[in-house]
């Protein structure tokens, strides 16, 4: 249903003309010989591959459904999904970003970033199924032995297993601290594990010969609580040394979820019957280890609302164009038909730029992102390695939660330019609504983001890491202060920045005297600190337009205006959300919890 075209266009103008890729791949020795040539070549060979192959899936694959047989606990797949599965492999998108001592391409994590969106825009419950294998990678990359690593990466790599996050349990929700899955040590080394597991994604698929699944349990002897969490590799076939697949491993599905969305994703109850699993990294440490996979996981469900967020808008903006109904208020736009498209009316505009505008912000705020980690990963000085860590660490959380949140809005506002027809599931666009709204709850609801942005990532360390994202808008704002053709930007990108930095002390002083102070300004201090973000982001690409304004591109032209709306319309939602962050706790509180 639909259509959908990867923004070549928008992604080459974010890679080279506001970030520089290339200049800054040249400082990583890992990656100085990727050059635009090569991202362009990737990028358009992405393109083809999203919109030919796996999203004429997206629709079907949602109206069909995965298949749980309760006699062989088996699930199949959508029809097409494992055929585009070996395509997939074929092609080597799995190997992209991947070390090369394990048959990886070795590219970098800013290119890979482009093509998670145009795979999350064509199919976001078909590319749940890789896309949580690089999670898996990344995890026993950084923790694993050096047995496990030369016995599982190379298959992870290759696409020909997958892997999964073995997390939370029914009575525990992200309160893993509460998790009851036992883990006991075996003389030769192993361990069995015995427990079960909710809603994990792709948990039981057909696609790959083999499943590695991470999961969380307690050892005999572990403390209470998330001190006494160990990360185990359990594989759904028990591979011989020489990789070929040997016994059924005791873990299995129970059943899948009936949900809203991403219908085409087994979301499973696992169990574990005295499964066998090894642990990877120190007992007792399992969720420091697990954190390298949440953390990609939280990245990348911001992509997912990122890719929902283009698509929704891609095709609202053809709708828009041909339906017609009613005429301007300014008089009839289209005289050779019987109404005007509604694109000329005020309202569907603000509801298309919402949508582009929160597509553009999120593009650039993501690829930002992925450059920090390769710069994190790579950068040869020690000082920008530790600089891209805390940007990192700061910027996750609200990649996570503004992404989700604004995927909802934009979402539904795309729907909204359907009128009626937006609500029939032929169109398509009500399938976007529902797989974009789990992206606000899974891998840490959008509260947990929230106070780990205000608590941990801002307040604990007194606003280090905010003040080094707030020097980047500093010099920005210092560079171009006296330009006046900027000042639209500006002045309340400085003005944002003034009051993000007042209000973050006020919410710190009220913390010494009451904890629940942070609870309560969370939720509206992260969507404050999202704001800032895309009101820098949208500076310095309005910047870049105005420049190039006059090259007879009408590329920039729009650019230009997009910005101008975001300023306009989008920005001032932070007046609302920094009184609510002031509000304080009481509002919430006083109330005695059975007068609600």
């Amino acid at each position: 249903m639909g259509q959908y075209n990867a923004p070549l266009r928008d992604m080459q103008f974010v890679l080279h003309e506001l970030l520089n890729v290339e200049s800054e791949l040249k400082q990583l020795p890992k990656h100085a010989e990727v050059d635009a040539n090569i991202i362009n070549q990737v990028l358009g060979e992405g393109s083809k591959f999203t919109s030919r192959v796996i999203f004429p899936l997206n629709h079907s694959g949602d109206r069909e459904g995965c298949h749980f047989d309760k006699a062989t606990l088996a699930v199949t797949t959508p029809q097409g999904f494992k055929e585009a599965y070996i395509q997939y492999r074929k092609a080597g998108w799995p190997s992209l970003p991947c070390d090369p001592e394990y048959g990886g391409q070795g590219l970098p994590m800013v290119l890979y970033n482009s093509l998670s969106e145009m795979l999350n825009s064509a199919n976001q419950a078909w590319y749940m199924y890789p896309g949580l294998s690089h999670g898996a990678y990344e995890c026993l990359h950084a923790h694993g032995t050096e047995e496990q690593k030369a016995l599982y990466l190379p298959k992870l790599v290759s696409g020909e297993w997958t892997g999964t996050m073995c997390l939370t349990e029914a009575h525990c929700g992200t309160d893993l601290g509460l998790l009851r899955s036992k883990a006991t040590p075996q003389a030769d080394g192993t361990y069995r594990i015995t427990g079960s597991k909710i809603f994990i994604s792709a948990g039981e698929h057909d696609l790959a010969e083999n499943i590695l699944h991470l999961v969380l349990a307690r050892l005999p002897d572990a403390p209470s609580g998330t001190r006494g969490i160990s990360l185990f590799l359990v594989p759904k076939f028990i591979p011989n040394a020489d990789s070929t697949l040997g016994a059924r491993n005791t873990i299995y599905c129970g059943g899948i979820e009936e949900k809203m969305g991403i219908h085409a994703n087994s979301t499973c109850q696992m169990r574990l019957d005295d499964a066998t699993g090894w642990i990877i990294g120190k007992p007792n440490k399992g969720l420091n280890a697990m954190f390298v996979m949440m953390n990609a996981a939280r990245l990348g469900v911001g992509m997912q609302s990122l890719g929902l967020t283009e698509v929704a808008y891609q095709n609202a903006l053809v709708y828009a164009k041909d339906r017609i109904q009613m005429r301007s208020l300014s008089g009839i736009k289209a005289p050779d038909q019987a109404a005007d498209p509604i694109i000329v009316h005020p309202d569907v505009r603000r509801m298309l730029l919402t949508a582009k505008a929160y597509a553009e912000g999120g593009r650039a705020f993501c690829s930002f992102v992925a450059l920090q980690i390769d710069r994190e990963l790579n950068h040869p000085d020690e000082t920008a390695r530790q600089e891209a860590t805390d940007l990192v660490a700061l910027l996750t959380p609200v990649v996570k939660a503004f992404i989700t949140d604004n995927g909802w809005v934009a979402t539904s506002e795309a729907l909204q330019v359907y009128g009626g027809h937006g609500f029939i599931a032929e169109w398509g666009m009500e399938q976007y609504v529902r797989d974009a709204r789990i992206n606000m709850i899974y891998e840490g609801t959008n509260t947990i983001q929230s106070l780990d942005l205000l608590g941990r990532k801002v307040l604990m360390d007194n606003g280090a890491k905010l003040r080094k994202f707030g020097a980047l808008i500093q010099a920005f704002i210092e560079e171009n202060g006296t330009d006046e053709a900027m000042n639209e930007f500006i002045t309340p990108l400085a003005d944002l920045g003034e009051k993000v930095t007042k209000l973050t002390m006020e919410i710190g002083m009220k913390a010494f005297q009451n904890q629940d102070e942070i609870g309560a300004a969370a939720v509206p201090f992260l969507r404050v600190v999202g704001h800032l973000v895309y009101a820098y982001f949208f500076a310095r690409m309005a910047k870049i337009a105005l420049e190039k304004l006059d090259s007879g591109d009408t590329f920039y032209k729009a650019k230009l205006a997009t910005a101008r709306f975001y300023f306009a319309r989008l920005l001032p939602e932070t007046a609302m959300l920094i009184r609510q962050a002031r509000s304080g706790a009481a509002n919430l509180l006083d109330l005695e919890t059975e007068l609600f």
